[in-house]
């Protein structure tokens, strides 16, 4: 069974895709960036500040799954500078727990909006 959800709490989708998909026991978030989904902008001028909002973001959408962060198996997580490796890292604290989900960091030329970070994750329910 194919799902599509959506959270009006987070940011709309700025092209031809969903906030999320379940297929079966997975959900599939597509790539948040750091949008205030009120206003559809970025907010602050660096990683930190953006990758608070993505997560934010996210659990709006996992709300939406009836799912929260203890269920993400996979992260992707797309920097602009591999610099910030360890402030994510801070952050991602602050969401997760051990075990910590699977997890792959990627220095990206560049991402929607001129983001600084972009994160889609896998969710197992």
């Amino acid at each position: 069974m194919f799902k599509v959800i959506h959270s009006p709490k987070a940011p709309q989708a700025i092209g031809p895709y969903s906030q999320a998909t379940q297929c079966g026991n997975f959900i599939f978030l597509s790539g948040q960036i750091g949008f205030d989904p009120t206003t559809m902008e970025l907010v602050g001028q660096n990683c930190e500040a953006q990758a608070q909002q993505v997560f934010k973001n996210m659990k709006e959408v996992l709300i939406a799954a009836n799912a929260d962060f203890s269920k993400v198996v996979k992260l992707t997580i797309y920097l602009k500078d591999l610099q910030d490796f360890p402030v994510i890292n801070e952050i991602m604290k602050t969401y997760f727990q051990e075990p910590y989900p699977a997890r792959t960091t990627i220095q990206v030329a560049a991402l929607p909006k001129n983001a600084l970070i972009e994160i889609d994750a896998i969710v197992m329910i």
